[in-house]
This record gives structure tokens, C-alpha cells and sequence, in this order.
């Protein structure tokens, strides 16, 4: 899985596209969509009575963008990077293939039955 929740990302295609880093808000379908903060908004029009809004209206809402339209922010390189993963004595970490920064522990290593 490229992206988790909390990441920074980078989305370089679609409406939404620029250099400016945003918070991945949730991961949907095993890691294909991501619903990324402030990216793909679109209206929701709500009848009278809707327990989310009493007086009707439109509700602004993010829409699911698919995961290869973004990429993860290094801080480091100060851009969007390729990310690989690396394989320690105890455990598995994400890597910026650019700088070979990390950019966080995955989960353990297996330990051999």
C-alpha cells in the first residue's frame, strides 16, 4: 500500500492538480481511491428535513480520487516522490526513492515459523 491515512500527498492530475502538499483524509478499496482533503469537491443537494441540515440546501462534500492521480510528499525533497519499501532486522519501512529519506515504519517483520 502506497498511501495511509495522515499522509501528505500531492495530487498531479485532474482539476486539482498542484504542488501544494494535502492530508489523505481516508483509504478506500484497498489502496485504488483516496479521499484527500479539500480535492474533488462537488455539491450535495439536500431536500428540507435531512438530519444534516434541517433547512435544506447544498452541502459541499470530497468525492474519492484514484490513488494514482496523487503522490506522496517527501519532506525532504520538498516535492511528490516514487516510494519504495525497505526491509530492516525488525521491521518494514517506506523510503523516498529520490533522497532515500524514510517516510515511516509499515509494521513488523514476520518472524519465521
Amino acid at each position: 500500500m502506497r498511501m495511509r491515512k495522515g499522509d501528505l500527498v500531492v495530487v498531479i492530475t485532474g482539476d486539482d492538480a498542484s504542488n501544494t502538499a494535502r492530508k489523505v483524509l481516508r483509504v478506500l478499496d484497498g489502496g485504488e481511491r483516496i479521499l484527500v482533503e479539500g480535492v474533488n469537491r462537488v455539491y450535495k443537494h439536500v431536500k428540507r428535513g435531512h438530519p444534516s441540515s434541517p433547512q435544506g440546501g447544498r452541502l459541499s462534500r470530497e468525492l474519492p480520487i484514484a490513488s494514482s492521480n496523487a503522490m506522496v510528499f517527501c519532506s525532504q525533497c520538498n516535492k511528490g516522490v516514487r516510494v519504495g519499501v525497505r526491509v530492516n532486522e525488525a521491521s518494514r519501512e517506506r523510503y523516498c526513492k529520490k533522497c532515500k529519506g524514510s517516510l515511516g515504519v509499515i509494521g513488523r517483520q514476520k518472524a519465521d515459523a
